[in-house]
């Protein structure tokens, strides 16, 4: 990087980072993205985790977002189906509700259309028993029926790192933990980035024509660094989700509901859990310092002892937790809720390209509009480059055929992972979690006989995955970011936690002292998981 001319130098690696960085390498340019934190660790992974078409942006007559992030469900889906998944979604109608029959009727109608769900997955109304049936833990007092529909569940901090994986497979140069100090100027046009590594302390500088600005969060922070923090800016609102485990909360359907102040929360079932969001307040703080309050967490636990008031369920049977921010753009005077999820460029007179709103289900789109501007620039400098061709590009782990050999591909790996010493029930997990990449922790297993480890066979092939391939550089960016273990299997975490501190130690050669910094480090978010900030 320190020695390289780019096209493109891309500050951020979430999802809006990762999607510009792989379709401007698709196009033929030369790109470069840094990440501040480890890739993901933003709001790219404390999301909701859904691709979803945003029902609710229908009743605020947000048509326009609605058809676009809907169309761009079924790519996301079919370029990565071992990170996406299709989800049945109940919506419970009550006759004090916020949905009436014939408004969610016609609301799922209009959504079916404008979104062009396939003829499998359109809605249905169902009747007050159907709606029983499907969720017997749902209040019944006022109970009319329901809509069904299918949303897309997704891991949304490794459907990021997928994209990142396929940018670096195609030619991008990128990098967690270096920090952008400056903006570097010529003739007034930003040709540059000044970056900071964050792991050595050592300064370097990044040439580039372009630079785009995709920090999420932190997008006001760069163009204060460019001096372009004009007119419009970044409202951030916070956003908690709270997990219990299937024994607390043994719920069966996936479902979308009322509040009583009126606002829509998801409870769904994941892989024996049940995880309930979202909140949505104004966050004034450091995003990267973003946490669950006691607040958060009581809101949340009476929204769903209002929902599902049969459930003896409290603050006391959660067991992990995460909170993020949406850096949306500021509009006077409305609620969190009310702001729109829409996106925004914004070019700088430096030339300093921003992108800022949006949402995880419409990153690919967004990427296209963003890279299509960069393109546009590079044609007055002289250079074409090709046209986006991401609408057809599996991500990393997604070439499989697409998403109808899924189950025929997961069955093949269930045998594979049995040449390496893997049980059928591993390499169907491993599969379903790595895709076409499965293969390549296969090999793993072969190794792990001659090491010496107290690790687990599966444990260390995704460890020794993670560290070679995926750029893992502290234990929570394994816990949390590569495995999603800290918020879905806390228990697991707890169990190898130690090991795997040690066996990181040994194969990134830490000192002593950097071992016990980076053991404190991530105890302290096993808490932040578990507690509130204001819990005692």
């Amino acid at each position: 990087m320190k020695v390289n001319h780019y096209d493109l130098a891309v500050i951020g690696g979430g999802i809006t980072g990762a999607g510009i960085a792989l379709d401007a390498v698709l196009r033929g340019m030369k790109v470069a993205l840094v990440e501040m934190q480890d890739f993901a660790s933003g709001t790219s992974s404390r999301s909701t985790k859904l691709v979803h078409g945003g029902l609710r942006y229908l009743k605020q007559m947000q048509v326009g977002l609605v058809s676009e992030v809907g169309k761009e469900r079924a790519i996301v889906y079919e370029n990565g189906p071992h990170v996406t998944t299709p989800e049945w979604m109940l919506l419970p109608i009550y006759n004090d509700g916020t949905f009436g029959k014939m408004s969610t009727s016609l609301g799922l109608r209009v959504y079916d259309y404008l979104a062009r769900v396939k003829r499998s997955e359109r809605r249905k109304m169902l009747t007050r028993e159907e709606v029983i049936e499907k969720e017997p833990l749902l209040k019944k007092d006022g109970l009319l029926g329901g809509g069904y529909y299918v949303e897309y569940r997704t891991d949304d901090a490794r459907l990021t790192i997928e994209v990142l994986k396929k940018a670096f497979e195609k030619g991008a140069d990128l990098i967690n933990y270096v920090k952008v100090e400056e903006l570097t100027y010529e003739n007034n046009q930003v040709q540059g980035i000044l970056c900071k590594d964050r792991l050595t302390n050592d300064t370097f500088h990044i040439q580039a024509k372009i630079v785009v600005n995709a920090a999420g969060p932190w997008v006001d922070s760069i163009r204060e660094l460019d001096q372009s923090k004009k007119n419009k800016r970044l409202q951030l609102t916070k956003g908690v989700h709270i997990v219990f485990d299937q024994s607390k909360f043994p719920l069966k359907q996936a479902v979308y509901f009322d509040t009583p102040d009126g606002r829509m929360i998801f409870a769904i079932p994941r892989d024996g859990k049940t995880y309930v969001g979202t909140t949505d307040t104004f966050y004034e703080g450091d995003p990267a310092l973003t946490r669950v309050e006691l607040a958060d967490k009581q809101y949340l636990i009476r929204a769903i002892q209002f929902m599902f008031p049969h459930l003896a369920i409290g603050l006391e049977d959660i067991e992990s937790s995460w909170a993020g921010v949406r850096p949306l753009i500021y509009e006077e005077g409305k609620d969190p809720s009310e702001i729109s999820r829409k996106d925004e460029i914004w070019e700088s007179e430096s030339g300093l390209i921003s992108i800022a709103g949006g949402k995880l289900t419409g990153y690919r789109k967004m990427a296209e509009n963003v890279v299509n501007l960069v393109a546009k620039k590079h044609e007055q400098l002289g250079t074409t480059f090709g046209p986006c061709i991401t609408k057809q590009t599996p991500i990393s782990g997604g070439d499989i055929g697409g998403s109808n050999h899924f189950s025929s591909f997961i069955s093949e790996m269930g045998k594979e992972g049995q040449n390496y010493g893997f049980s059928k029930e591993e390499g169907e997990y491993l599969g379903k979690i790595y895709g076409s990449n499965a293969p390549v922790v296969f090999q793993y297993g072969m190794l792990y006989q001659s090491e010496e480890t107290d690790l687990s066979p599966v444990v260390y092939a995704r460890l020794m995955y993670a560290m070679e391939h995926e750029m893992i550089v502290h234990p929570s960016d394994f816990f949390i970011r590569r495995t999603g273990a800290l918020y879905f299997q806390i228990d697991w975490v707890r169990k190898w936690k130690d090991q795997v501190i040690q066996f990181m130690a040994k194969q990134f050669h830490w000192t002593d002292e950097q071992t016990e910094r980076y053991k404190k480090e991530f105890e302290e978010e096993l808490t932040y998981a578990v507690r509130a900030i204001d819990e005692n």
